[in-house]
């Protein structure tokens, strides 16, 4: 009977045969609508077909094809039916719905039942959950979304159609319209260590699913993406530092809807052109939580409702940071520092890496080297500078008794990974004989890692945690001397390498649960103990934090920056999207290492990078210990002159910055945001990764290729105005449009949009002390001559500045005729306003009253059409300017 189960029936096609128990449902239409039946390794005929899949070998013409697409030979029949539903039942907030086997898999023993469960999470998220109801199965207990709000008028309908597929479709005045999800239960496959289902898109317009070197759209010709994060210098097509199972996908007309993946087991997802998402955890459940927009914006608002929103930074944070992996001793990280600022150049933040410790020890310093890093830090807060240190998760685990605290401290707390038998894991990071590994996951990893701060503290009174390698990165496989047990219960494995490449061993447990289920959560848990170390330590002042590997949701406790990158034009023009990336994922505190972390860079490429740094969020600049130095002062005038200029309007503009993130932190909105974000409509944004927003008023237009002279801008919808004046008003009121600019050497284009008021303060050396000068404002009208704008005030760096109300939001109203500014809450304000800027008057105001009384100190420029009104001297309180013509 099995042979006749599996009997061949074989149909030619361009002399290829099919090969499949039913030609009719194995004969598809194009080969690119073929899912894979057998992602593991040793894919052979007789073992598809034993799966009851198709067969077929790719033809001569797909074989000329470049490049070659990754068309898998063995894929599901059109009518495969693994699950069959047995019961669905409707309940008070959505269904339950029963599968139950049929046809084996044959990839391993399968769950013979799963359960269904779609939760009404709220009236933009649906919620849908696939577990083994007979077993508790490993879930991360972070995030923890909150309680389902039940609403009266959700923006989707779902339904199980008769395939077996569970779809969910727009509900468009009470009608079901765009169909955005539809998940093929029945070609699941659903075992202890490999899971696999595959969801139909409306489009394939797909952006997300990070951390990933490339494009910002993600490619749907049979693209895989690994999610183990793992310690190595970005490449194309491998895995990376971060696990962000997220996606936005843009519909036809426009609208938007997302996916988010709860899981924390090691994950491959492909993408194929039908198109299709295919995902393959090897562990826990299936947990996916869809967002229906209908824009991008709202998406990602939506996303951080059940992951969580951003914390708030603190204002000194968005000054320019230096740092470099080689600085030799205390006095020549002061020397660059100083040469920088002799140059003209602002820094707000100086960092140390490893080269401070004593023998590359966390919690130390050199004694010979570094002896008076605690006062050169010291100096640097007179200065109102801030300073931050590299900490790594992994501690020395070879020092004598006694000698060193965080290993005998740890060992008191019992807060060291562990292997199979209970022993303390030994790898190997950056300490010269062996490395431990704290369980952040751990009771008492908290009161541990904050002992270790507070301790330091006391030494060197730093403001902030770099905390990289926490992958965990680990120099070997396993364990020292020993490796890693086979882990005999690996059925797929996801990537390029074996899990247990330069990491802990799968087996190795912590708390929670095997290093198996909680590796890509490890550097969340760092940034989570980290974050709660730095509040007891610096009470009341904002924990500032960036972290190399990220997890779902960690823009709550970190930043990040996008690793060790090399100093090459690829590298400058991939930072653009991985800063973009990362802004779907609710972690808007991101940059790339300017100038590049790996390799030598080259004065025409640090010139362009530093001023493409100034406009990223995270602003660093840091390279390797074997790298020329690479500080603008070190570059000379090619570098400096740009650098200066960049960071000049980088500087004037803070207060516009500090808004976008305080409305990231109370809103879930962006900072830095693709052109899409606010054209969802317009498809000549969609593969723009070239240029980006800082909220919807700046657009940034870099030049990001060698040898670059010219740059072909595209400007959305809109009216847009050049801060610089090197550009002609853009206008673009009736659509988008393309317009080339000049390259220029000494600065960075960028352009503000109609419609939108900026606030500024005049740049002094820090943002301490710009913090002191007036306010100024700039107004761009629209084509309907309009403008409106906000700017958020408080203290810069308390954590309760917001929850208690110490705090100002000014906001402002103008058109060609008046403007009025001013706050609705009852706390006095200090801060005054002394100058205003109007974008888009058409003509010279014949007088100008202010609240009230006749004002002259004004200015018209007619060529840019600009109304300057100076000495102003007044509260944010309240003003009303008007215009009489």
């Amino acid at each position: 009977m099995r042979l006749a189960f599996l009997l061949t029936l074989i149909f030619w096609n361009s002399s290829v045969a099919v090969f499949g128990k039913d030609g009719s449902q194995c004969d598809m239409p194009s080969s690119l609508l073929r899912l894979d039946c057998y992602p593991e390794n040793g894919s052979e005929q007789n073992k598809c077909l034993a799966r009851g899949c198709c067969w077929k070998l790719p033809t001569a013409d797909e074989l000329r094809q470049f490049p070659q697409l990754n068309i898998p030979y063995c894929y599901y029949p059109q009518n495969y039916v693994g699950y069959e539903v047995v019961n669905q039942t409707k309940t008070s907030n959505g269904a339950t719905i029963f599968l139950k086997r049929g046809v084996p898999s044959n990839v391993d023993v399968d769950i013979q039942s799963i359960r269904v469960d779609v939760i009404q999470q709220a009236d933009s998220i649906l919620r849908i959950r696939m577990l083994d109801p007979s077993a508790d199965r490993w879930e991360p207990p972070l995030p923890s979304p909150p309680s389902p709000i039940i609403s009266t008028e959700y923006s989707y309908s779902f339904a199980l159609n008769k395939d077996g597929k569970f779809e969910v479709f727009r509900q468009d005045n009470n009608r079901p319209t765009t169909k955005i999800v539809s998940l093929n239960l029945a070609s699941m496959v659903y075992t202890d260590r490999f899971i696999q289902i595959t969801n139909t898109l409306p489009s394939n317009i797909l952006y997300g699913l990070g951390e990933h070197k490339g494009r910002l759209r993600r490619s749907m010709n049979f693209t895989l993406l690994t999610f183990y994060n793992e310690d190595r210098i970005p490449e194309y097509g491998t895995r990376l530092y971060g696990t962000q199972p997220l996606y936005i996908n843009i519909e036809a007309d426009g609208r938007a809807n997302g996916m988010w993946l709860l899981s924390s087991n090691a994950l491959d997802i492909i993408l194929t052109p039908g198109p299709t998402i295919t995902y393959r955890p090897v562990g826990g459940i299936l947990d996916f939580f869809l967002f229906t927009g209908p824009t991008p914006a709202n998406v990602v608002q939506q996303y951080q409702e059940i992951v969580g929103k951003p914390s708030m930074v603190p204002y000194w944070a968005l000054g320019y940071h230096l740092c470099r992996f080689g600085y030799r001793n205390t006095e020549d990280t002061r020397q660059v520092l100083q040469n920088n600022l002799n140059a003209g150049i602002r820094v707000d933040v100086q960092w140390n890496d490893i080269d401070y410790m004593k023998d590359r020890n966390d919690f130390t310093i050199d004694p010979v080297n570094y002896k008076d890093l605690g006062q050169f830090v010291r100096n640097l807060h007179n200065d109102g500078r801030h300073y931050i240190p590299i900490i790594d998760p992994a501690v020395s685990g070879s020092e004598k008794p006694s000698e060193y605290p965080p290993f005998d401290r740890g060992v008191y707390y019992d807060v060291f990974v562990k292997d199979s038998k209970g022993k303390i894991v030994y790898g190997k990071v950056w300490n010269l004989k062996s490395s431990v590994f704290p369980d952040f996951t751990h009771p008492n990893a908290t009161a541990y890692w904050t002992e270790m701060f507070q301790n330091f503290y006391k030494e060197v009174p730093f403001d902030g945690a770099w905390i990289d390698m926490n992958e965990p990165s680990n120099m070997i496989n396993g364990h020292i001397n020993e490796g890693c047990p086979a882990d005999k219960k690996i059925v797929y494995t996801p990537g390029d390498e074996p899990l247990d490449t330069k990491t802990l061993c799968t087996t190795d447990q912590h708390h929670w649960s095997s290093h198996y289920n909680v590796h890509n959560m490890y550097g969340f848990t760092e940034a989570l103990a980290t974050y709660k170390a730095l509040s007891s330590t610096r009470p009341n002042k904002r924990p500032f934090i960036i972290s190399r590997s990220t997890f779902s949701g960690q823009g709550v406790y970190s930043g990040h920056w996008t690793g060790d990158v090399w100093s090459s034009w690829t590298d400058l023009k991939d930072s653009v999207s991985g800063i973009l990336e990362f802004s779907f994922y609710g972690i808007p505190m991101v940059g790339a290492d300017i100038c590049g972390f790996n390799g030598n860079t080259t004065v025409d490429l640090c010139a362009r990078w530093q001023a493409l740094g100034a406009f990223y969020p995270f602003s660093r600049n840091h390279n390797t210990d074997n790298g020329i130095a690479q500080d603008p002062a070190s570059m000379g005038d090619k570098v400096i002159i740009p650098t200066r200029t960049a960071y000049y309007w980088r500087y004037k503009l803070l207060p516009y910055l500090y808004t976008l993130f305080y409305r990231a932190h109370t809103h879930g909105e962006t900072v830095a945001r693709p052109l899409f974000f606010d054209s969802p409509a317009d498809s000549a944004t969609y593969d723009n990764d070239d240029q980006f927003m800082w909220g919807d008023a700046l657009m940034v237009v870099p030049a990001l290729y060698k040898d670059q002279k010219k740059i072909n801008a595209y400007f959305p919808r809109g009216i847009w105005y050049d801060l610089q004046n090197r550009t002609a008003l853009v206008d673009a009121s009736k659509g988008g449009k393309t317009v080339v600019l000049s390259a220029y050497n000494d600065t960075i284009n960028f352009f503000m949009k109609g419609g939108h008021s900026v606030f500024f303060q005049e740049p002094e050396d820090t943002t301490t002390e710009s913090r002191t000068n007036p306010f100024g404002l700039y107004v761009f009208l629209c084509e309907n001559n309009s403008s409106t704008g906000e700017v958020f005030i408080d203290d810069g760096e308390s954590t309760d500045s917001i929850t208690s109300g110490h705090y100002h939001i000014v906001k402002v109203i103008a058109n060609n005729q008046m403007l009025i500014l001013g706050t609705t809450d009852n706390i006095p304000v200090l801060e005054i306003i002394d100058r205003i800027h109007v974008y888009g008057i058409k003509s010279e105001p014949k007088h100008i009253s202010v609240t009230m009384d006749d004002f002259n100190d004004f200015t018209y420029d007619p060529a840019h059409q600009l109304l300057t009104l100076y000495n102003l001297n007044s509260s944010m309180k309240f003003l009303s300017v008007i215009f009489y013509f």
